[in-house]
């Protein structure tokens, strides 16, 4: 749809590249931004520059930071011992979130895809091995639970098992408030398999 400004249907399809976004909620966006005060659409304009401006990679675990190394590794109240392998930055994010993991962070920038020509060599694992010292007692593997993350978790844990590093993985199963006759069977098994003590 055409409208009748080109510098609002520019704007709408700006807002319709971004991830998530159809047409009409960047139609919607599009329409807010034109309802704001100068001021606030300059201040958005500013942010949105900033971030590409500032943010770039740790040079220790590859997570997004302003300074390098990042906060997480910088922090003398880290656990220095224990390194969770994470396949994005926004998975630190969800991690942190809990407030239940102290240790530090590795992100490999992906997963093993060899369909989409993702290979060990497109992700961090040189930069993880380089970071295993006499001091790290454990690897987490923190890897989402599809078909590349399984891929990703079983290459790494051949990989590191030669180190002697304890290598765990997160658990899986049901999410609270989740019901067992619509959880899959696959989630079943897992969440069967990780069973606790009670």
């Amino acid at each position: 749809m055409l409208y009748t400004s080109d510098s609002l249907n520019q704007l709408i399809e700006e807002f319709s590249q971004l991830p998530g976004i159809g047409r009409k909620s960047a139609q919607r966006l599009a329409l807010y931004i034109l309802k704001l005060p100068k001021e606030e659409v300059v201040n958005i304009a500013r942010a949105l520059v900033n971030v590409k401006e500032k943010i770039r990679y740790c040079s220790s675990c590859w997570n997004f930071t302003e300074s390098d190394p990042c906060g997480i590794c910088a922090s003398p109240k880290r656990e220095t011992n224990t390194i969770c392998v994470v396949e994005e930055p926004n998975d630190v994010i969800a991690i942190e979130k809990t407030n239940e993991y102290r240790g530090l962070y590795h992100v490999l920038g992906g997963s093993l895809s060899p369909l989409e020509g993702i290979g060990p060599e497109d992700l961090k694992v040189k930069e993880l091995l380089s970071r295993i010292g006499s001091g790290t007692e454990e690897i987490i593997l923190a890897l989402n639970p599809d078909i590349e993350g399984e891929a990703t978790t079983i290459y790494l844990t051949r990989l590191l098992k030669p180190l002697g590093v304890k290598i765990t993985r997160i658990a899986r199963g049901i999410p609270i408030g989740g019901d067992l006759e619509f959880a899959d069977e696959a989630t079943l098994s897992r969440a069967i398999e990780g069973r606790v003590a009670v």
